[in-house]
């Protein structure tokens, strides 16, 4: 017991000479993290290094794609780290693409000189799903690939089709595109695409039973309560630097429809103009809930890096988002994962998907607002997320901070 002591002193000496071996699972748990530092000298700063303080600043661009997921359980700072990023990002021109259910960019979008679009039955803004890119590259036939996409849309629209109702489905879609002309020859693609009316009326006109009752699942947005939102032509462009599409006013069953069918119209722009930018999907776990439109969300993360896009996938609901092949996908897909506080029903979940010692689990567990790991590669950090004054004043969504922000502007404004 004498030399068991005398051994833990802080004196460096063994006096009893016991060794054991370690396998390298044992050994890596004395070891949580990878590397005490993180930076690329170069790009924006994500935060402060929890370790030792340094920045860890990075280019998402320079990596081997520009994708990033960040997961975090409500009100941990997922949102304020994001607008950060965004504030920050479009110093270096990079133009930004938001889809809001929530309505959280729209302080930030208005003060940066954005364009707010509000996706909604009042707002005169449309999205016609029918659209082409116009864009016609070797070995892609670009109707096939929009058919495609189509059929993804309608099975989230109708809910499960058959192998018989997806068949007169694709046949009533290339008939469509067909009565304006329309065909998989380039040439024919720069005509005014159809119009959802114009499938509707193709598939009445089938004079099959099957191919009337598809008609009549889509009947509500073409002359019934929902007529208006997407049986129009797009009146709408991606010209602005910052361009936030809210779909806050949308109920709950139509917001995978809204997302997907922005997401849609984004990608179909996008290919027309290759330039440096961001796309973000906030509470992507409404997309995750519908196979097609996981699926749809995961083959744009994967093709985003042809066209110069980095696509930010966020969710607070992680069982929704990693339950699925796709979610999982996405975030193998994803050079920058950011993970902040979760609650304790996710936390193995995760620990399983990003690896984690129970060392990373504690912390997720008990991080502060802002707090949380940083994943570029295979190294990963603590976190610490900062921002300036100034910054803080135009991304913060705490109730209390914009209420007295408000409350001292007022009276400026009325001795104005």
């Amino acid at each position: 017991m004498e030399d068991a002591f005398k051994t833990t002193l802080p004196v460096c000496f063994d006096r009893l000479q016991i060794h054991r071996n370690m396998d390298t699972t044992s050994l890596a748990t004395t070891f949580p993290f990878t590397s005490s530092e993180l930076s690329d000298n170069k790009g924006i700063m994500y935060g402060i290094n929890a370790h030792n303080d340094s920045l860890i600043i990075f280019d998402r661009f320079s990596l081997e794609n520009a994708n990033a997921v960040v997961f975090a359980k409500s009100g941990a700072g997922k949102s304020y780290m994001v607008k950060l990023e965004i504030l920050r990002s479009m110093f270096f021109d990079t133009e930004i693409i938001v889809i809001d259910p929530e309505s959280e960019y729209a302080t930030l979008c208005e003060a940066l000189g954005g364009e707010r679009i509000a996706f909604s039955f009042d707002s005169p803004v449309r999205i016609n799903p029918f659209d082409l890119s116009q864009v016609f590259e070797e070995s892609e036939n670009e109707l096939g690939l929009k058919i495609l996409s189509l059929h993804s849309l309608f099975k989230i629209i109708m809910g499960s089709l058959t192998p018989i109702e997806e068949a007169i489905l694709d046949r009533a879609l290339v008939m469509t595109y067909k009565q304006k002309g329309i065909t998989p020859a380039p040439e024919t693609q720069r005509q005014a695409p159809p119009l959802l009316e114009d499938l509707y009326k193709v598939l009445v006109g089938m004079e099959e039973e099957k191919a009337a009752s598809l008609a009549a699942r889509i009947e509500k947005f073409v002359k019934g309560s929902l007529r208006g939102i997407i049986d129009q032509h797009s009146n709408i462009s991606l010209n602005n630097q910052f361009t936030v599409f809210d779909i806050k006013e949308l109920s709950d069953e139509l917001r995978p429809i809204a997302m997907f069918i922005i997401l849609d119209y984004i990608w179909t722009k996008i290919k027309q103009d290759l330039k440096r930018r961001i796309l973000v999907v906030d509470e992507a776990w409404y997309l995750m809930r519908h196979p097609d439109s996981a699926l749809f969300l995961y083959g744009l993360a994967k093709r985003a890096r042809k066209y110069y896009l980095g696509v930010t996938t966020i969710t607070q609901d992680v069982e929704d988002f990693l339950s699925s092949d796709m979610g999982k996908a996405i975030v193998t897909n994803s050079s920058i994962q950011i993970l902040m506080k979760q609650s304790p029903a996710a936390i193995d979940h995760l620990g399983k998907v990003f690896y984690l010692s129970q060392g990373e689990k504690n912390l997720l567990l008990a991080a502060g607002v802002g707090e949380g790991l940083f994943f570029a590669g295979a190294n990963h950090v603590a976190m610490r997320v900062i921002a300036s004054p100034d910054e803080h004043k135009l991304i913060t969504s705490n109730p209390q901070e914009i209420l007295a922000m408000r409350q001292q502007a007022t009276p400026q404004t009325q001795r104005g």
